[in-house]
């Protein structure tokens, strides 16, 4: 049966997490704002990625945008005018304090991270999605790397996924121009898993979480690993790691029980330990 914790829908907060067994789905909520990320929500947004990365009872994590507009639109740029303008030194400690903290929770968490874009996609927004293992799109959902639009470097990671997810060109091009791109073209270069129609996002990204969510954990959080290590390794580093991680999950529980469930020519049952 499904489960709750106490921290799903607080009034006031912009953050809020829905347990449904063992997926957690992670909502940024200020519908007012395009969902964009002011102080108080990316430090909420930090603290509940980490929570769901240390709690072994989450198996899956889901991260979406409330209402139909946006997914998230990065940095709320009205309070970083107001904040340049007061001569505030915010502006120019969030990437260290949020954003590369908010980042590197979800590429590190040892477990798959869904990111169900459910509209516009921008800045620091555009950059959490392209950081998820999965990205299910709407059929309405945009992605925009915006900041050169006001005179600033990419930040959020996107400088490491975005290549990755689409090659150094089609990077550049998307950086550099800040040109929106649709779920539909996003998917012909590979930069979305699938698009959905408007409607069946939500299902869909739920279904995809449990499916992952049933699955062997422990070697999820392996490939993520070893994945992310080879991309700054050479051959005979990237053979040494994949060595080491098959020793740990070749140790796990998932592996075990499902090897004795081949023997007995049955369905694998993966507790993710």
């Amino acid at each position: 049966m499904s489960e709750s914790v106490p921290r799903e829908v607080v009034p006031g907060e912009s953050v809020h997490v829905h347990r449904d067994g063992a997926v957690a789905t992670l909502t940024l909520d200020r519908k007012q704002a395009m969902n964009a990320l002011d102080n108080p929500t990316k430090v909420a947004l930090r603290d509940r990625l980490h929570e769901l990365a240390d709690d072994e009872s989450v198996r899956a994590v889901v991260l979406t945008g409330a209402g139909d507009r946006a997914f998230c639109t990065g940095q709320d740029l009205k309070e970083h005018v107001a904040l340049l303008q007061a001569g505030d030194p915010a502006p120019l400690s969030t990437v260290t304090e949020h954003y590369n903290p908010i980042v590197l929770a979800i590429a590190t968490m040892p477990k798959p991270v869904i990111a169900a874009v459910n509209g516009m996609a921008a800045g620091a927004g555009a950059s959490l999605a392209f950081a998820a293992d999965f990205r299910v799109a709407a059929s309405r959902a945009v992605f925009l790397l915006a900041f050169a639009r006001i005179g600033l470097s990419v930040d959020t990671g996107s400088s490491w996924t975005l290549p990755r997810l689409v090659g150094h060109a089609k990077a550049t091009e998307f950086a550099m121009l800040a040109e929106p791109i649709s779920a539909q073209d996003a998917l012909a270069i590979g930069l979305v898993t699938e698009v959905v129609a408007n409607e069946e996002l939500a299902s869909r990204a739920a279904a995809l979480a449990q499916r992952l969510a049933a699955g062997p954990t422990v070697a999820y959080g392996a490939i993520k690993s070893a994945l992310h290590y080879s991309a700054g390794a050479d051959l005979a580093a990237a053979l040494t790691r994949e060595g080491e991680l098959m020793a740990t999950t070749g140790a796990s529980q998932d592996h075990l029980d499902a090897v004795a469930a081949f023997v007995a020519k049955q369905q694998a049952t993966f507790s993710g330990r």
